[in-house]
């Protein structure tokens, strides 16, 4: 690990946008200090929070005195910052398939596939709740079309935006990781093999491990 002991990370381990992140940091072999945030309780509102976050989300991260906020430019910034290994591609047509399969995971996978899925299918019932099937439904529905989007990218490059490990991969695993861990996810998975073959072959990697979901581990 390269020390960097200012690198101060904000987040909860259950948040996809904090595993991208730290999915980021382990691949380039930073070490940081992850200081939790439970969104969903009494930090998300504290004032420290606030003045790391207008909005009051996560991640955050800390480094030589400033605060960047938002994943999307923390990440970019630390492949900026520590260029090796380089995550984003330098041919624009590489660096465009990246940034649309990006935007796919932002607008679309995250609220169908962990939200519309996950969160109702396996987060809902362990918290006593009941599952909406309309609202899965439609997750489910809204994955067929990632798939498709993600097989097309994943037919001649054994990642998202081309030969090597990028953002794209990055954001997109994560989510799918979620969306595995649900019958109908697995099962729409497994109709898509090249989806199928690169999710395996992501959550082999060190820096997936290290930073596995709390609930993979419960899983498993």
């Amino acid at each position: 690990m390269t020390p960097q002991s200012d690198l101060v990370l904000h987040g909860a381990p259950y948040s996809v946008y904090t595993r991208i992140v730290r999915l980021v940091l382990a691949e380039k072999r930073l070490a940081y200090r992850l200081e939790e945030v439970d969104i969903f309780g009494t930090d998300r509102a504290s004032p420290a929070h606030r003045a790391r976050h207008p909005f009051l989300r996560i991640p955050t991260l800390a480094i030589d005195g400033a605060t960047i906020y938002e994943t999307s430019a923390i990440a970019r910034f630390l492949d900026q910052r520590f260029p090796s290994p380089p995550l984003q591609p330098t041919e624009p047509l590489a660096c465009a398939r990246m940034n649309t399969m990006i935007s796919l995971m932002d607008n679309y996978a995250f609220r169908g596939i962990v939200w519309g899925v996950f969160v109702e299918r396996v987060r809902k019932p362990v918290q006593g709740g009941a599952s909406d099937d309309a609202v899965i439904a439609a997750g489910l529905d809204t994955a067929k079309t990632l798939l498709s989007a993600m097989t097309d990218a994943l037919t001649s490059h054994p990642w998202l935006a081309g030969d090597r490990l990028t953002l794209a991969d990055v954001w997109a695993a994560p989510m799918f990781i979620l969306f595995d861990l649900a019958a109908e996810g697995r099962a729409a998975i497994d109709t898509a093999p090249a989806v199928r073959r690169w999710l395996d072959r992501f959550k082999e990697r060190p820096s997936a491990i290290a930073t596995r979901f709390p609930i993979e581990a419960t899983a498993s």
